[in-house]
């Protein structure tokens, strides 16, 4: 008997009777790789190319059966490997195909190559199982032996090239030695000099190298092909800036002369401006987009957004309700930031409506902390702690959320023992989550238990090296609460590399050299900061520093004019009370 088509069927019918009923296939780890699960929950659907003859014996029917048994019982690596031998007897694509599902799943490399090899083998002209094997390849193996499959899938079919080019930094992010990504990448981009997306990828390998000069000159060949392409203009945009903002500004404004309707470059450009503190011309740019696309809900919600981080209300106000009333996909978007420009504006009762109108998606539990905190402004404590843990979380993150949303309400109340007592339960329960051990450290600094915030902090630090507000957290408080004065000048000059922008890292940059004794240049960071963010507790730090220096009626103006517009802020208040004595 031949296993022809119509056999080959007849024993998939076979073998789906067989198992039904089995247990459905379940992830190892806990939700991990659900979309390799169905993968592997299926058979292949015949028809393919034609199949190889083949005798269909006891044997065969009785490993198959086993191979099949495995999977639904989740033995993964013993199904990877009866599946493989299968397929090295019947040279079937089809069963190659699912020996390599099953072993990439069960992570068995050498598993996964040889029956991908196979499957290749036995379907030459497959792009899927080429690109599969050379995406098994580039994780367990050098780059020499990828790079025939990389030209093999690159030169299949012209019509594709350009979009294999678009994809080949995702098939080889796994691989360590970027430098050398880089290096392959650029040799098959000059085999196609005419084609705009191999120069765009030889710069995206080059950038994650950290090749920068050699990026900005694959992007500028990319655009010479191309000129109009914005996806191009936005990553050498992106370059750019990141070796200078000047420069990124300027490269924003010559492209969008040449292409004023290029509505991406546009919204970037004016993310830059805000970010570098241009806010006029930010909203200037704002105002050009809306202006250009009125009827457009995407962007409309954008320059919503972008306008509450420009603390401009009005002009947020407006275009998140443009946004909702054109229906836009983020209307809870739309709708969580009505509230909180409502909430700013001090119409409290109007942010509860807008937060309770967040009935479901990722942001119903921040609106639900913002109406707990609303709560507590009230006075209403025990009433929002008692909402908050009505919520019953659906993730972790979710349970997070709660637990500051909650320890929020109680800093609100100023019962900073019970808010620390909370953070530090959730902190036993979940010691490495990033978010809880900031916000211990902080609520450890309002007890004075500065041995567990800079525990914590170090902890932090230690799972999240780029942190900059631990970074900055740890280093302001060794300056302001301590000698360690060198250390916390370390820290925070670390932080100020990550986050060179930051009004507030600026001004723990400013109170160290202070400190230090150097007096004029902790007053420049100072000034700096209190420019870029009038924050009350930057108008005590450099009303402290002037009024050392003599300029007394000055340090007494910044803060009177900052007291008026935040009233209770006890920094503010404690410098003012021990100048007035």
């Amino acid at each position: 008997m031949t296993l022809t088509s119509a056999g080959y069927s007849f024993l998939c019918v076979l073998l789906a009777a067989v198992l039904t009923g089995c247990a459905p296939l379940a992830s190892k780890d806990d939700g991990e790789q659900s979309s390799e699960v169905a993968a592997i929950a299926e058979l292949p659907t015949p028809p393919q190319p034609m199949l190889p003859p083949q005798d269909l014996t006891q044997d065969l029917l009785y490993a198959y059966l086993i191979a099949e048994m495995a999977v639904h019982r989740q033995q993964y690596t013993v199904a990877a490997q009866a599946y493989l031998e299968i397929a090295r007897k019947t040279r079937d694509p089809r069963i190659a195909r699912r020996a390599t599902d099953i072993a990439v799943f069960a992570r068995q490399t050498a598993l996964a190559v040889e029956a991908a090899t196979l499957w290749l083998q036995a379907e030459p002209t497959s792009i899927p199982a080429r690109q599969t094997l050379a995406s098994i390849l580039i994780s367990s193996s050098t780059l020499q032996d990828v790079r025939p499959h990389l030209e093999m899938l690159l030169a299949a079919d012209p019509k594709r090239t350009a979009q294999v080019f678009l994809q080949i930094n995702s098939m080889l992010a796994r691989h360590a030695d970027k430098a050398a990504v880089a290096r392959l990448v650029q040799d098959l981009a000059r085999g196609y000099p005419r084609i705009a997306e191999a120069q765009l990828a030889a710069a995206q390998a080059c950038w994650n190298a950290d090749l920068i000069d050699a990026a900005v000159d694959s992007t500028r060949a990319a655009l010479k092909l191309r000129p109009d392409w914005e996806l191009a203009a936005l990553f050498q945009a992106q370059i750019l800036q990141y070796r200078s903002p000047a420069e990124g500004l300027a490269y924003y404004r010559e492209y969008l002369k040449a292409y004023p309707s290029a509505k991406d470059m546009r919204l970037n450009y004016a993310r830059l401006l805000l970010s570098e503190r241009h806010s006029e011309e930010a909203r200037g740019q704002l105002v050009v987009l809306s202006a250009a696309e009125p009827q457009n809900p995407d962007i409309a919600l954008t320059i919503g957004l972008l306008a509450v981080q420009m603390s401009d209300w009005p002009m947020a106000e407006s275009h998140l309700q443009r946004a909702l009333d054109l229906n836009t996909s983020g209307s809870d978007t739309a709708r969580y930031y009505l509230g909180q420009v409502s909430e700013e504006r001090k119409r409290f009762d109007e942010a509860l409506v807008w937060y309770r109108s967040v009935v479901h998606g990722e942001q119903y539990i921040p609106a639900q902390s913002r109406i707990a905190g609303i709560m507590a402004k009230k006075g209403q404590v025990s009433e929002a702690r008692s909402m908050l843990k009505a919520i019953e979380p659906q993730t972790l993150q979710q349970r997070v959320q709660l637990t500051q949303a909650e320890a929020n309400v109680l800093r609100e109340a100023t019962a900073y023992k019970d808010a620390f007592d909370l953070l530090g339960q959730a902190v036993e329960k979940l010691p490495n989550v990033p978010e809880l051990l900031y916000d211990y450290a902080m609520a450890a600094e309002k007890v004075d238990r500065l041995d567990v915030l800079e525990s914590n902090l170090r902890k932090l630090i230690a799972l999240k090296p780029d942190h900059a507000h631990a970074l900055n957290a740890l280093g302001y408080t060794l300056a302001d609460r301590t000698d360690r004065l060198q250390e916390a000048h370390q820290l925070i000059d670390q932080a100020l590399k990550l986050s060179p922008d930051d009004p507030f890292i600026q001004d723990s940059m400013g109170w160290v050299l202070y400190r230090l004794g150097r007096v004029d240049e902790g007053r420049a960071y100072l000034e700096r900061a209190f420019k870029s963010r009038p924050d009350p507790e930057i108008a005590a730090h450099l009303g402290e520093v002037l009024w050392m220096q003599g300029r007394r009626d000055e340090a007494q103006r910044i803060w009177q004019d900052t007291l008026k517009e935040h009233p209770g802020n006890e920094a503010l208040q404690g410098v003012i009370k021990k100048h007035a004595q």
